[in-house]
């Protein structure tokens, strides 16, 4: 991840500016729930590419439900299990 783009948390670690309160990451271009996109998608830190917004099954990720919620967003649809990376990308 581009180190401009992160803030220090101890002098190992660093973090996405804006991932604290308000919990807008600086990379996130667009509108939640509407429509976003990450600007550095293939430089993103460990936990983006680790937390997944639908499970196997295709139904929302609890964990991204909880935090749709602290944002004020709804939760995810259930998807097909097969869907395609488009059909998955919604805000």
């Amino acid at each position: 991840m581009p180190a401009a783009m992160t803030v220090p948390i101890n002098p190992w670690l660093r973090a996405m500016e804006g991932t604290d309160p308000p919990r807008r990451c600086i990379a996130l271009h667009g509108e939640p729930g509407i429509q976003v996109r990450c600007s550095i998608y293939p430089l993103r830190p460990t936990p983006c590419h680790d937390f997944a917004a639908w499970q196997a099954d295709g139904s929302p990720d609890p964990n991204c439900t909880r935090a749709r919620a602290r944002s004020g967003l709804p939760a995810l649809p259930h998807i097909h299990a097969n869907a395609s990376d488009a059909e998955r990308r919604v805000g």
